[in-house]
């Protein structure tokens, strides 16, 4: 026994020595990949003595590559054949439908051979020092596990979304038409509507849908055994729900804030010439009006009424606008006049947020585009359409008092173009008393997200933490090595 001990000491000591590589390998969808490829590239900046290994498939490559630096590596995996899912379809932006979603999340998870062999030809001489996976690539767990590699999650949430969803999970949703829920574990400001419960939560007793049925069966606990989260937000903003949401994992588990993702890798901007195909920015260079920025993200559908509806609602605002709309057939049923401007192209979002002439984002509220609208200090106009979002845009407008929001009680609801036009003059309205105080709160959130990242900040700690917290771990497991040596010798 003591020969045994003694020799699982010395490869523990082993794993621990060398241990400079960094495995990152996000979901498939532009909402999760994108914070991921920052973090990639944050610690090739800060940590220069590490390397980067970010995963990927080919379909994905020049995406991934034109937004990391060189010294990142790229491994390519083969993506699965799944039909009906079309050949070439790898990402969930690409989706021809809605309805092909669970189809694509059966066939992420058939990555998991390939990536065991990845996995281990990157073992040699010695293991990595991390996996940085996303939830939904549980399977990356055990793989991690059996190569004595740590795990650490990520999500693309904020803490306060991920503690109110585990807390559903757990608990049960607030009953249909319930208006004032208080959510378990999270202090007692935080209350919820029925109609605020993400989808997927709100039928996970549903084991016949088949998304909830990927979660239970392909996720699972892999998520809460994780040695660690990493979270794109900052302390200041989520701080009071960061325990919350660890006690959901096990005990020596943290959450590491380590966000806005992008201005830690030290990415304020894009380079015009190169990300902006459409001269998004060179136009609102040539207003002389403030301008209302329109954007849902790159997986949202919209239906085309509700496209008529806000482009109307737009127009009669009187307000210019730039607004990025994803559908390739829709038309504007009205003129939108010199003052409007509507772009189906790439848009670089970080620098028309920055831009001076924009003043109010109308958007989605994935938490990617929270984060670029609080780092850039503007007010936002919340209109949830799935997943978390509805949870964002509470903490961002009711919570932080940095925005206002549209009354989405049911995404599949048509809202009115007189809605629009009102809640857009609403969110415009710079001089009211609702609109100073909501500019005054989205300037504190951008100077907090730019202190966190600074030297000395708590996000930039954290990264810096993260590393030498993983590095001592595998010390750990070689003086308990010695201590049970010691014993059963």
């Amino acid at each position: 026994m003591v020969t045994t001990t003694a020799t699982n000491r010395a490869a523990a000591a082993q794993h621990a020595a060398g241990r400079d590589h960094i495995v990152v390998f996000p979901f498939m969808a532009k909402g999760h990949t994108l914070p991921l490829l920052h973090f990639a590239t944050a610690l090739s900046v800060h940590h220069k003595s590490l390397r980067v290994t970010m995963v990927t498939t080919p379909a994905n490559l020049a995406f991934a590559r034109s937004r990391l630096p060189s010294s990142v590596r790229l491994a390519v995996l083969p993506f699965p054949s799944l039909p009906p899912l079309p050949a070439g379809v790898e990402s969930t932006d690409a989706l021809p439908s809605p309805a092909l979603y669970p189809t694509f999340l059966r066939a992420t998870a058939l990555l998991r051979d390939p990536f065991a062999e990845l996995m281990a030809s990157l073992s040699s001489p010695s293991p990595p020092l991390v996996l940085v996976s996303d939830f939904f690539l549980g399977f990356t767990h055990r793989i991690a596990a059996d190569a004595n590699v740590r795990r650490v999650v990520f999500h693309g949430m904020s803490c306060f979304s991920m503690a109110i969803s585990k807390s559903l999970i757990a608990s049960g949703p607030p009953p249909p038409g319930c208006d004032d829920f208080h959510v378990p574990r999270m202090p007692e400001h935080v209350r919820i509507t029925a109609a605020e419960v993400p989808d997927t939560i709100a039928k996970i007793s549903d084991l016949e849908d088949p998304v909830v049925r990927f979660v239970m069966d392909d996720i699972g606990e892999s998520d809460v055994r994780s040695w660690g989260v990493l979270v794109n937000s900052f302390v200041t903003l989520d701080q009071d729900y960061i325990a919350p949401f660890e006690s959901f994992y096990q005990p020596d588990a943290r959450a590491w804030l380590a966000g806005p993702l992008f201005l830690a890798a030290g990415e304020e901007e894009e380079e015009e010439e190169e990300l902006d195909p459409e001269s998004c920015l060179s136009w609102l260079d040539k207003t002389t009006r403030p301008v209302v920025y329109v954007s849902f993200g790159t997986q949202a559908h919209v239906p085309d009424k509700q496209l008529d509806e806000l482009a109307c609602g737009l127009v009669q605002s009187g307000h210019p606008f730039l607004w990025a709309v994803r559908s390739e057939t829709w038309s504007s049923p009205v003129d939108v006049g010199p003052h409007g401007r509507v772009v189906r192209g790439w848009v670089p979002q970080r620098s028309v947020l920055a831009h001076r002439a924009v003043e109010g984002f109308v958007s989605h509220c994935g938490w990617n585009s929270v984060m670029e609208r609080l780092a850039a200090g503007k007010p936002v106009l919340a209109w949830p359409m799935m997943a978390e979002q509805q949870l964002n845009a509470k903490h961002v407008a009711d919570i932080i008092g940095a925005g206002v929001r549209m009354n989405v009680v049911d995404s599949k609801v048509v809202l009115d173009r007189a809605e629009v036009e009102k809640m857009v003059r609403r969110l415009m309205d710079a001089g009211s008393k609702e609109g100073r105080e909501m500019r005054g709160r989205a300037a504190w959130a951008r100077q907090e997200a730019k202190v966190a990242v600074s030297d000395g900040g708590t996000s930039r700690m954290a990264l810096l933490k993260l590393v030498d917290e993983l590095q001592g771990s595998y010390d750990r497991d070689v003086t308990v090595g010695k201590q049970m040596d010691k014993t059963e010798a």
